[in-house]
Parts: C-alpha cells; structure tokens; sequence
C-alpha cells in the first residue's frame, strides 16, 4: 500500500508514522490496521467510509477531553470499525458486547505466557463430540 493509500484511510487525522510508515506500538494495533486495510480492500466499506467514520470517532474522543497526543489513536480506529460494521448490518452492539466479554473470560483463564484461544473461555458453549 503507498502513502497516499493510507493518507486515504485515515482521512484527515495522520497515521503515527516515521520515514518507514506506520509505527505500531503494540501488536494489536498493527492487527487492527491490517484488518480495516483488507475489509477496505474487499469493498466492505470504501475509503471515504472509512475517513468519516474515523475523523468521527476522533471528532468525538476530542469532545470528551480525550487523548491529544495521539496516544489513544488505534483505539479510535477501533471504535470506527465497531461502529462501520455495526451500521453496515456486519455486527451486533450485543454481539461484539458478547465477544469482548467472552475474550476477557479467555484470557483470565489462560495461563500466563500461553496464546490467548477463544475456546478457553469457561463459559463457551462445549461441542458434544
């Protein structure tokens, strides 16, 4: 993806970046940033859905006195895709509720150093093999 690609994508607010491209503090943000690169690759939403519902959250996040330093801006883009794929019909509020809680059961339950898998929450339904 070039640099205008991705100037595209997150619309007006800047991608943190240094003369590589962009910088991921954590893993989950890199993740993050590839999932809404692919689904916007895909055609699930466009460019411009994705600028608006991006500068939207960011808009909003700075209304309520949010982060100015940028440190909170993969969480923003976080909430724009919840929010994307809630309006295009692709997810639940109460769906991605439930997800979230039933990842938060798996990951108290996993033991430390060991990868995080879904199916370790206690409460998951169990197949009757």
């Amino acid at each position: 993806m070039n640099p205008r690609d991705l100037a595209t994508l997150a619309g007006d607010t800047p991608i943190p970046r240094d003369a590589g491209g962009p910088v991921f503090a954590e893993p989950w943000q890199a993740m993050v940033f590839a999932l809404v690169v692919q689904l916007q690759e895909r055609g699930v939403f466009t460019a411009d859905e994705w600028a608006q519902a991006l500068g939207a959250e960011i808009r909003e996040a700075l209304a309520r006195g949010g982060c100015r330093d940028g440190s909170d801006y993969y969480e923003r883009w976080c909430e724009a895709l919840e929010h994307l794929l809630i309006e295009k019909g692709l997810a639940s509020h109460d769906g991605i509720d439930s997800l979230a809680a039933s990842w938060a059961r798996a990951a108290e339950a996993t033991p430390h150093g060991r990868p995080i898998l879904i199916e370790n929450d206690p409460q998951a339904p169990r197949s009757s093999s």
